[in-house]
């Protein structure tokens, strides 16, 4: 008998087999999770808000490194005006705020025209109105604040011909799900990293895109801009995008009143700077745009989401101890510290090969 001959190596199959198993237990996961949005969105909102408020309040009463960032956050971003326990008393507030909104996402499942007035209401379209007429597109500026979720869906299902930008998460079902989500109303969901050319089409093609421009990026995709009184890197996509273009950009924000009833804000088109130095014209406009952000922080603290590592990225190289202690040690050390320094990250400011230029 002739011997079956295969030119698929052993270590081939069991990786495919790994492979297939872990595509296998993340589907698992992502009907899992979806099962148990589908079952949260038909539970009555003022019961999900009661158990978001309790939810939060136990979490904030769990010692974590985030608790340890956002109460820090807060405290300098109201350098003098609060207290620690005004800025504790704020957090605990964001907290519950926070519980309530991630159980109110489930129910953009349930979201339609006939219901929406039950959940919120848009003040001023005609300001988005007016500025889609303009044929361009609409740049969206929204930040991590009130119920952005909801708040995309709703224009996504009354408005049409919605785009926005995220970052995939980490967890692959927990991705799908949120793509799901906001996919649900016809939503194109636009990478953050290599976009462009997707932004580009979507503004030729008059769409509305939802840009959040409140998070911390890498040196060399942002500006340093002024942002609750200290300079933070801020993605300077926006204004390079807006000032190409000519799309005008358009702030939105969700807002909720006691009652818990939502009020989509949307505001006039911002008037861009202009003075012909690129560079000049993009700093000062991301400047613009994050003063705009700001303004509603300061006036609704409790709904942005203060957890973020919002200054992570410095204006500043740090002196690492290594460095100062390479000439003390000698030549053997300073080879050791030139061997570590290719390690390094080549995009990294402050890296050997960075400061040798």
């Amino acid at each position: 008998m002739q011997e079956c001959k295969t030119d698929i190596k052993p270590e081939a199959i069991s990786a495919r087999l790994v492979r297939f198993k872990s595509m296998d237990m993340e589907y698992i996961a992502y009907k899992l999770l979806r099962s148990m949005i589908l079952l949260l969105g038909f539970i009555p909102l003022t019961v999900d808000r009661f158990i978001g408020k309790l939810v939060g309040t136990l979490a904030f009463m769990v010692p974590m490194t985030r608790k340890k960032m956002a109460l820090e956050n807060i405290l300098s971003s109201f350098d003098g005006g609060m207290t620690r326990g005004e800025a504790k008393k704020l957090l605990k507030r964001v907290y519950r705020y926070f519980g309530q909104m991630f159980l109110e996402v489930p129910h953009v499942m349930r979201l339609s025209p006939r219901n929406m007035h039950e959940y919120l209401a848009i003040d001023h379209e005609e300001n988005l109105l007016t500025a889609l007429a303009k044929g361009k597109g609409v740049l969206a500026l929204t930040a991590h604040f009130g119920n952005w979720e909801l708040m995309s869906a709703a224009v996504a299902m009354h408005f049409g011909n919605v785009a926005v930008v995220v970052r995939p998460l980490d967890f692959k079902p927990a991705d799908k799900l949120m793509v799901d989500l906001r996919s649900r109303y016809g939503t194109e969901i636009i990478p953050a990293h290599r976009g462009m050319r997707h932004l580009l089409r979507a503004v030729r093609q008059n769409k509305i895109i939802g840009i959040l421009l409140d998070q911390n990026v890498d040196w060399y995709e942002g500006a340093f801009v002024n942002f609750l009184g200290r300079p933070a890197c801020s993605n300077k996509g926006l204004a390079l995008l807006a000032l190409r273009t000519g799309a005008p950009v358009i702030p939105f924000f969700s807002v909720r009143d006691e009652a818990g009833h939502y009020r989509i804000i949307i505001e006039k088109e911002v008037t861009l700077i202009r003075t012909g130095d690129t560079t000049r014209d993009v700093e000062d406009n991301t400047a613009l745009f994050m003063n705009i952000i700001e303004s509603y922080i300061r006036k609704y603290p409790h709904h942005w989401f203060w957890f973020h590592n919002r200054w992570k990225t410095k204006n500043y190289c740090e002196i690492k101890n290594e460095i100062r202690e390479s000439g003390a040690r000698g030549n053997d050390e300073s080879r050791g510290w030139g061997a570590d320094r290719q390690k390094q990250n080549p995009k990294d400011p402050c890296s050997g090969n960075e400061l040798d230029r």
